[in-house]
């Protein structure tokens, strides 16, 4: 057996460092490791507990209203209140829009432009790639940063501005939308549906939101979705970085008492979420402490840095098992057959599957946005005034592009005593735990082939960009 040791990942957020062990060719085992160490939950300690709706969102540039909807709705159940409907509704249209971007980033910019690369040379879709995926000057690329600056024009009137807004807050939104706004909202969604139906999946969004099986999905052909299938089909992208089968969603975009897409966990069957049972293991994690539920859970790092750990990342679990989360996830707990289907295959999901359900997502996440817009109600209330108990605890459960984020936090004699953040790449990009047991990216590495002399290898990069990782948020 021999090791190597690929990273630091580019297109990634922060640094990533992933120690394989090689035999025949393959991916023995793997070691995941979060290399770098922030510390904002530490920051956070002694600040008034509203403080946490301007520091959170700075731990990423790239999902900072995501951290925002998890500090205002932590603070709001600390406070006991619900932001009234309106209020939900344009937080959520807020969050959806950041999402969809951060989806559309991943897949043109993070995930395609590995398939330029000249190990494809050859390949009959390899032209095609090159001209729509090249770094800098792929046609699809200039298309995709254009739709997407066009669509977080509603960010601008909704959130003032992006990121780091602070429009999102415990007791609803600053900014009541007028009746201007909501068409020009309805508008701007419009224009990116046509981006959506003519380069992205060359067909109606519902036609692609409806595909109901794998054999479905392979047929499609049109557009940059269907340029990924086909490489996909190619390469057997079906087979590579397998899942465990096990997917955790806290639930996305509440608005009238539920979700546009259900919380719960699946792992055969699905079953109500009880966060409860979430507990983070630090037994190879460079951190001090039990293994604790988040409300209970301290960020103490080891400055020892002792030999049986590897990582900053913490080990989330779920009734002490791993659990995948991200957009496949939630498709999966909302019941989509496609997801569905995806899941209950062999391997449970690999890279065409996590891939294939962010391109899902997205077509279903048009249809909420435009719904959430058509509702906006110019003439009810946004925003309530909220107080914040000085003794009092909350939990904020979201959903970010990458999947579930969970903001837990305790006040007493009305300063922060204690803040815990659980971010989707933790979950997913998490070291092993005190039973050894590999989390859901190094589980996945196993099997995948690495040519020999080969230090960058591109199947190694297709799994891990296939979870879409953030590591400053692994880290915070």
């Amino acid at each position: 057996m021999t090791e190597l040791l690929v990273g630091p990942f580019n297109r990634v957020e922060g640094d990533l460092e992933v120690r394989l062990t090689l035999a025949d060719g393959r991916v023995q085992a793997a070691q995941v490791n979060s290399p770098m160490f922030r510390g904002f939950e530490q920051m956070l300690l002694g600040k008034d507990p509203r403080d946490a709706l301007t520091i959170t969102p700075r731990i990423c540039g790239i999902c900072s209203i995501s951290q925002s909807a998890a500090a205002a709705r932590a603070l709001a159940a600390a406070a006991g209140i619900t932001a009234p409907p309106q209020g939900e509704r344009v937080a959520a249209l807020i969050h959806a829009v950041e999402n969809v971007s951060d989806h559309l980033t991943h897949f043109n910019l993070f995930f395609m432009p590995d398939f330029t690369r000249p190990a494809y040379a050859g390949r009959g879709w390899h032209g095609r790639a090159v001209d729509r995926f090249t770094a800098l000057q792929g046609s699809g690329l200039r298309a995709a940063i254009e739709a997407r600056a066009r669509l977080m024009h509603i960010l601008g009137l909704l959130a003032g501005k992006w990121p780091h807004t602070l429009a999102i807050q415990p007791g609803g939104v600053t900014r009541a939308p007028s009746m201007r706004d909501r068409l020009r909202i309805l508008a701007t969604l419009r224009a990116f549906r046509g981006y959506l139906e003519t380069t992205l999946f060359g067909a109606p969004v519902e036609a692609f939101a409806a595909l109901a099986d794998p054999a479905a999905l392979a047929r499609w052909s049109g557009g940059d979705a269907g340029l990924f299938l086909e490489i996909a089909a190619d390469l057997g992208l079906a087979d590579l970085g397998p899942g465990q089968g096990r997917w955790l969603s806290f639930g996305a975009y509440p608005r009238d008492g539920g979700h546009a897409f259900a919380p719960g966990t699946f792992a055969a069957a699905p079953a109500p979420l009880d966060p409860s049972r979430i507990t983070e293991d630090l037994s190879h994690a460079w951190m001090l402490g039990p293994e604790a539920h988040p409300a209970r859970g301290e960020t103490r790092p080891d400055e020892d840095m002792r030999e049986t750990a590897y990582s900053w990342c913490k080990a989330p679990r779920y009734g002490g098992a791993v659990m995948e989360t991200g957009a496949l996830a939630r498709q999966v707990i909302d019941g989509h057959p496609l997801a569905r289907a995806l899941a209950a295959a062999p391997g449970a999901a690999g890279v065409l599957g996590r891939v294939a359900g962010r391109l899902l997502e997205i077509a279903r996440t048009q249809l909420v946005m435009e719904d959430l817009a058509t509702g906006i109600d110019p003439a009810a209330r946004f925003m309530d005034r909220v107080a914040i108990p000085a003794e009092a605890e909350g939990a904020g459960l979201v959903e970010a592009a990458r999947g579930a984020l969970g903001h837990w936090v305790r006040i007493e004699r009305g300063r922060i005593a204690g803040y815990q953040i659980v971010a989707p790449t933790t979950w997913n990009f998490s070291p092993r735990d005190a039973r050894g047991v590999p989390g859901a990216l190094e589980a996945a590495l196993v099997g995948t082939p690495v040519p020999e002399g080969d230090d960058t290898p591109v199947a190694v990069q297709h799994v891990v960009r296939s979870f879409d990782p953030c590591m400053v948020c692994t880290v915070h």
